[in-house]
């Protein structure tokens, strides 16, 4: 083997690979970086899709669901201390979806493991419907009410899935050890400071209309 061979060799070898596109999971067809997603009930899985897939599946009881795209911040979500307490999570922040699988709703958090689902009281989740019937207007599987009541946080939103995931994600990437280390709380902050950004502050008073129309 020649000096420019083992050259080349060790050239290659130093060079990473290149990144595949991202691709429709319907179709193939690359990707760009913001995307839309769809909901497929059967596996309980997000999927990435071009605009063309995504414009093809917009039954929201069809067999992929379209993820919307709106984010809602609550300032007024009335959810105090107690209350949440009776809710048993083992974290200040959590994600609540209904399940059309489950045939309820589920309490979800992110942690290094993924997300995690809790013991949801169903009579506390009544209790707080009747208290902020903007809950009543959530799209199953793919909207959620977001929570975040970090340190003196008390921020929630109606959201889509795909936001909630995103945030999983960022929690699994970013954690350190037993108690997550300062770069994951710097992160999860980062991530709500943008998130309130992006809402559109709602009333928590809203009606099922609010929540239905459009993506």
């Amino acid at each position: 083997m020649t000096t420019d061979t083992l050259a080349r060799l060790r050239r290659l070898r130093a060079t990473p690979p290149a990144e595949e596109p991202e691709r429709c999971e319907l179709c193939g067809e690359i990707l760009d970086e913001r995307h839309r997603h769809l909901f497929d009930p059967r596996s309980r899985a997000l999927l990435c899709a071009c605009r063309g897939c995504s414009l093809l599946f917009q039954d929201p009881d069809g067999r992929y669901r379209p993820v919307p795209e709106k984010v809602r911040y609550l300032p007024d979500f009335e959810l105090d201390d107690a209350t949440w307490d009776e809710l048993m999570l083992p974290v200040n922040l959590a994600f609540f979806v209904v399940s059309s699988s489950a045939g309820r709703p589920l309490a979800l958090y992110p942690s290094p493991a993924g997300a995690t689902e809790s013991q949801l009281d169903l009579a506390t989740w009544g209790s707080l419907q009747s208290a902020n019937p903007v809950l009543r207007s959530l799209r199953p599987d793919v909207q959620a009410l977001l929570c975040d009541r970090i340190g003196t946080a008390r921020d929630h939103f109606i959201v889509p899935i795909d936001v909630c995931f995103e945030l999983v994600g960022l929690v699994r990437l970013n954690w350190k050890g037993l108690g997550g280390g300062p770069q994951v709380w710097a992160a999860i902050a980062a991530f709500f400071a943008e998130l309130q950004t992006r809402g559109e502050p709602s009333t928590h008073r809203a009606g099922p209309e609010e929540g239905t129309s459009g993506a």
